[in-house]
Order: structure tokens, then sequence, then C-alpha cells
């Protein structure tokens, strides 16, 4: 277990570092049971086992099944932060349960609420969230896919999808997915809509299954004819990009807190080996090189926590207070320095380890692997620098 001594900092609760530590205990138990030969049913394992233990219910508000009355970004941040210390997959399992009906909490009716939160809380239903395209990923107003809607014979309607959607994460696993497509001619994200498509939806097809670097399920879908009915809609047409990036403001902050983990898990290695590796008659730490990247590597993480669970704060406390501000700004500060940081800790760790840093399936070489695609997803690194600038801008003004 790594120090836990930041959950005493006023952003936090008691009740946030007796959830952590036994999380903790859960996670450190429960890795070493997760077959990973299988990504697809290690995916599934830990959706379940989550479920099991009760902890996706803090990925859902409590009147779908949830443990608090709404999301809250520190207890995300903490799960996130957790699980990535012990086993990146069981950080994705959860992350994608939240991210991917996040928008149904959002705007979802009553019913589509009833038929799919409670489900996702248990570890029943396995969500996620198709956004980005083949020419539109961080340009969300180039999404191409469309949805028109048609009435039937009786007077009811339905609104029939066209398009592909690539990049997206539990493609093919999933049991239903929040889906954006075009729904008007109205330019840049206007006329946008979301809609849920359940996965044996005919017309909606799984055309590619992509290997990156740290496996997890991943997939391109394709959309010929696929028709759904009007209750699939979430919210107000035309209103699909406000409702994704709202969604996306709630789970940034805890795409730091993964990163965090990360970052955590490298140092708590690198230690552990400088600490252990005998060298020239004394240990690997003894040199002052090493005691430097140490101290840069936790100087950076201690950096990164503070603005992670700065943001975390602020949204929960905007919550609380039913302001309704956003915190597009700090959450873009928290994600750019935390995977940024993180990136460049793991990396010192792997120096650390020499020869035994790149060998494959020890610690510090899975970590590197698992890192570098946090600096991409929810947005990379580059449109965490224009948000931020964009919105100096906007509030100097």
């Amino acid at each position: 277990m790594s120090d836990m001594r930041y959950l005493d900092l006023p952003f936090f609760e008691p009740r946030h570092a007796a959830f952590a530590a036994e999380l903790d205990a859960w996670a450190a138990k429960t890795a070493p049971g997760i077959d990973h030969s299988d990504t697809d049913a290690a995916c599934r394992a830990w959706v379940r086992a989550l479920g099991d233990a009760g902890w996706l219910r803090y990925a859902v508000p409590a009147p779908h099944g949830g443990a608090l009355p709404v999301l809250e970004s520190r207890t995300l941040c903490i799960v996130r932060e957790t699980l990535a210390r012990h086993d990146g997959l069981a950080d994705f399992a959860f992350a994608m349960q939240g991210l991917g009906s996040g928008p149904m909490v959002l705007a979802g009716s009553d019913a589509l609420r009833a038929r799919w939160l409670p489900r996702v809380a248990r570890g029943e239903a396995i969500a996620a969230f198709a956004l980005s395209e083949p020419d539109a990923g961080s340009d969300v107003a180039a999404m191409a896919s469309r949805a028109r809607r048609e009435l039937d014979a009786d007077g009811s309607a339905h609104w029939v999808i066209d398009g592909c959607k690539t990049w997206i994460s539990n493609g093919g696993i999933a049991d239903f997915y929040v889906t954006f497509v075009r729904t008007a001619d109205e330019p840049g994200a206007r006329g946008i809509s979301a809609f849920v498509v359940e996965a044996d939806t005919p017309g909606l097809r799984i055309a590619e299954r992509i290997d990156v670097v740290a496996p997890h399920p991943l997939a391109t879908l394709v959309f010929e004819g696929c028709r759904v009915p009007e209750t699939a809609l979430l919210g107000e047409a035309g209103g699909g990009f406000k409702l994704a990036m709202a969604n996306l403001d709630i789970f940034r902050s805890s795409v730091a807190a993964a990163a965090l983990g990360f970052a955590r898990r490298a140092l708590d290695e690198g230690l552990a080996h400088a600490r252990s590796r005998k060298m020239f008659g004394g240990t690997l730490g003894d040199f002052q090189l090493t005691q430097a990247a140490l101290a840069d590597m936790a100087t950076a993480i201690d950096a990164s926590m503070l603005l992670t669970y700065r943001a975390a704060w602020l949204r929960d406390t905007a919550v609380a207070r039913g302001t309704g501000e956003r915190q597009t700004r700090e959450a873009a500060m928290a994600k750019m320095v935390a995977t940024e940081s993180a990136q460049q800790v793991i990396d010192r760790a792997v120096q650390l380890f020499g020869g035994l840093g790149v060998k494959k399936g020890s610690a510090v070489e899975g970590l590197y692997r698992e890192i570098r695609a946090l600096r991409i997803y929810e947005g990379a690194t580059e449109v965490q620098k224009l948000i931020i600038g964009r919105d100096l801008l906007k509030a100097g003004a």
C-alpha cells in the first residue's frame, strides 16, 4: 500500500481515507486472481468482480443502484488511482462503466435508467461511449455519422443510424453503446444527438478489433441502417455535444487520478529496487543520481496529486452548492500535468531497473505501456492546452 497521508489534506473527509484503505486491500487480494491471457475475458472478470464487491455502485448515482446521491469526483478519483496502482485493466473496467453510462445518468429517460443503470452498478451490463470516428477524434465537429428520423405506419417514430465509430473502448464486449451522431445539418458541433444502441441491434456490427500497446477491448463499429426506437434518444435532439462534454467534464479529472496511480506504483517499484539492488559494495539507492531521480519522481507525483484533487474538490463543492460552475480549466490542467508527469516518472523507473525495466512482463514495463494511452484519450495533451488557453482568454475578457 502506497503512502496515503495525502488523504489527510483539506480536500478530503475522514470517510475518504477509510474508503481508500478498504478498496486498496480488496484490490491487492483480487488482482492476482485475474487471468490476463484473454483480454476480453479479463475485462469481463473485472467488471463482475467490481460489481459483486459493490465498487461499481460508485460509478452511478444512488437513485439507480449507486452508493452516493450524485457522482462524486473525489471518490471517482480515489477509485481510479487505487485500481490503477494494482492493475490497469481494473481501472479501465471501472472507468468505462462510469463514462459509458454517464450520459444516461445526465439525460436518460426514467425507463432507460431503470433498464440499464442498476445492471451497470451490479456489473451485469457493460457500458461503452461511442464518440470518436476515423476523421473525428479531437475535432468532434467533423463527425460524419448520421441518424434520420422516420415515421412508422402507425404514426410512431424511430431513428436510423448510418456511419462508423472507431477507438471505442469496450467495443466488442459492451451490452450497449451510447452513440453520438448527427441528426441535423447544422455547422460545427450543433446538430449532434446521443442514442443508446443495444449491442444486438440489427445493423450494428463490429468491423475490427484494435490491438494497442496496453491491451484492452477496443473496436471499430459500423452502423448500416441501424434502427433504434425514439425512446433511445438521450435528452433533446441536437443536444449531444453538450451532453458529451458534460460527461467528459465529470470524468476528466479521474483520468488524471489513473495516471497518478500508475506513477505511484512506479515510484513504489523504483524505491524497492533502489533499496535492494546491490551495486559496487552498496545499493543503487546509495548513489546521489538515484536519490535525485527518486526526488524528481516524488515531487512530480505530489504536484499531480494536488492538481487532480483540487479539480475534483472544486467540482464536488460546486455540485453541493448547486451553483452550476464548471471546472473545465482545472480538470484540463490536472489531466495534462498528471499524465505527462506520470510518463516521466515511469520512464525514470524503467531507467532505474536497467535491462529488467524493459523485460516483458515486469511491473514497470507494463506501466510504461499503460501510461502512453492516457496522454491521448479523453483529450490529448495538446487539446488540454487549447482548453486552458481559451478559458484563460475568456475569463480575462
